[in-house]
């Protein structure tokens, strides 16, 4: 009898009891968006072809990983020994230091991916990040950020900074909900499915993430550059 009845919905041209989901559009400019990033793609293309010390401009795609756990082991783990296990043996116990934010950009030229890990990622953190570009390369470059429309991506902080370097950043926003546009999102999937799967827990111990809201010296610090990890 289940068989009959899977048979008989297979042969249907319409499946109710199955759902599939899509996404409304819902951004007007979604065209207008979608044609400005496929130009920034384009340029950093075109650069490919030119060499470095006649760029004028640095093109890159940026974007915040939130919610990365920092775990603790219990125990130390064991390593590899014949004739007993021949893996490494973890504890299958563990604590929790919270959660950290990995925030990215991909020279789409260069291939250089500058990096920070924080405890949020608000406007200060996002600043925090801009200041570190602005320091990496030449002062007569432009710089072309891809990246999406976070809110901290255009909150008041953001554009305070934004309009003390006049002509120096070019923010270039994704449609909405098309975060595959972004080509950092490649490198953040391709992190969850080899690196973060099975990075050590000793190593994330070395972040260690403090609960509550951020202390002013905290936002000091932010707005300064500094960070729990850059590079």
């Amino acid at each position: 009898m289940p068989s009959t009845v899977r048979t008989i919905l297979q042969e249907q041209e319409i499946r109710p009891h199955k759902v599939r989901y899509y996404i409304e559009r819902r951004d007007p400019a979604f065209d207008e968006r979608l044609a400005a990033v496929v130009e920034v793609y384009q340029a950093a293309h075109q650069l490919q072809d030119v060499a470095p010390e006649r760029h004028r401009v640095a093109i890159l795609s940026y974007d915040e990983k939130p919610g990365l756990q920092a775990l603790a082991p219990t125990a130390p783990d064991r390593p590899p020994q014949p004739g007993r296990h021949p893996t490494v043996q973890q504890d299958h116990e563990y604590r929790r230091l919270g959660t950290v934010t990995l925030s990215a950009a991909v020279d789409l030229v260069s291939g250089v991916v500058h990096h920070a890990l924080t405890q949020c990622h608000r406007s200060c953190e996002f600043v925090a990040f801009l200041r570190r570009l602005d320091a990496s390369y030449p002062a007569e470059w432009r710089i072309r950020l891809l990246l999406d429309n976070h809110s901290a991506h255009r909150s008041r902080e953001t554009r305070r900074f934004l309009g003390s370097r006049p002509g120096r950043f070019e923010l270039v926003v994704t449609p909405k909900h098309a975060s595959c546009l972004n080509y950092v999102e490649t490198l953040f999937s391709q992190m969850a499915r080899s690196v973060l799967r099975h990075i050590p827990r000793s190593v994330k111990r070395l972040v260690t993430v403090k609960r509550g809201p951020a202390s002013r010296e905290h936002r000091k610090r932010c707005e300064r550059g500094d960070t729990l990890s850059e590079g």
